[in-house]
């Protein structure tokens, strides 16, 4: 729908010339009304593509009485690669079982960049406040119907998923002049909630800078690092900091003393920002400590996942439309 979506942008703005207010307000109905018939078609396309997968299966040699796999009814994929490797190549939300949880988990698998991404988190538009409590971090919570929604899929999700192998995870980054760049780490895992869902990651490679290790400068990893550190909040303080960094920094986090990413902050919706702390979607890497990021997402994929050549082989960054 981007095509619909940047002509009516278009009329929006000769709109706000002629008639500020009435046009401008059909126009933003006439908007939200085309985002809402985008997400149906998403919806359909999604279906369809279940229904031509139903199909290849039966199609296959075999025993014909076997039931094809539906991951809307039994959930038997741990990650969104599996369902990417299963033939489901349509981004969107799916049911999946990670190893040690007691019931199907909904996820968002991001099938772009070589596909069979589960996302972690994801901040576009500062609808979702992520100044949140231990126990909502620990369930998860936003918003896991709308395509375009911000989340945290939860602490004790990280932790079963990260368990089940050597995983990636990239962080695809973009501020609000419309550049893109990403972090990805290696090995990346989350304890469970008896160590405090304490970090650990391995290598870097990216165009963000490696700001979770906090090794850019000389010195300075004892405090800005991430690696070992335990998840905090405004009301379970771990961090190595005299005071509380998750109630000062207004986000849950791996804070050290406190940070050098910290990309559940405040949104501000302008990227630069003052206030009393660095409390924005940052990476310091990149951008410094006060400005905040228009995007944010984080995703998970298995390290030996088999990318398909047909599949965008380059790792472009396809974040999505704000």
């Amino acid at each position: 729908m981007r095509g619909p979506l940047q002509l009516l942008a278009g009329l929006m703005l000769v709109a706000a010339v002629s008639q500020p207010l009435s046009a401008l307000d059909i126009c933003q109905e006439e908007m939200a009304r085309l985002q809402e018939h985008e997400t149906l078609l998403m919806d359909q396309l999604q279906k369809q593509e279940l229904l031509l997968h139903r199909l290849k299966l039966l199609n296959q040699p075999g025993d014909k009485n076997k039931a094809p796999v539906d991951p809307g009814q039994d959930a038997q994929h741990a990650d969104c690669s599996q369902l990417f490797s299963s033939g489901f190549k349509s981004s969107g939300f799916y049911p999946i079982s990670p190893h040690g949880s007691s019931s199907p988990v909904r996820v968002y698998c991001d099938m772009s960049e070589g596909g069979g991404w589960t996302v972690i988190q994801r901040r576009i538009n500062g609808r979702e406040t992520f100044n949140r409590s231990w126990a909502e971090y620990k369930d998860g919570f936003g918003d896991m119907n709308a395509e375009l929604g911000e989340f945290w899929l939860g602490n004790d999700n990280l932790h079963y998923i990260t368990t089940q192998g050597n995983y990636s995870l990239r962080i695809n980054l973009e501020d609000f002049e419309g550049n893109q760049h990403y972090a990805e780490y290696k090995n990346f895992k989350v304890a469970d909630e008896k160590d405090q869902y304490r970090l650990s990651f391995g290598a870097y490679v990216g165009t963000a800078g490696d700001a979770l290790s906090g090794g850019y400068h000389v010195g300075v990893s004892e405090w800005a690092s991430h690696q070992g550190i335990q998840f905090s909040t405004y009301d379970q303080d771990n961090d190595n900091y005299q005071g509380n960094c998750a109630q000062e920094d207004k986000g849950g986090w791996w804070f050290n003393k406190c940070h050098s990413a910290h990309l559940n902050g405040l949104y501000y919706p302008n990227g630069y920002y003052s206030a009393p702390t660095d409390n924005g979607i940052v990476w310091y890497t990149w951008r410094g400590w006060w400005y905040s990021l228009k995007t944010s997402i984080m995703k998970l994929r298995p390290i030996d996942f088999k990318i398909d050549p047909t599949d965008d082989p380059n790792g472009i960054n396809h974040s999505p439309p704000s």
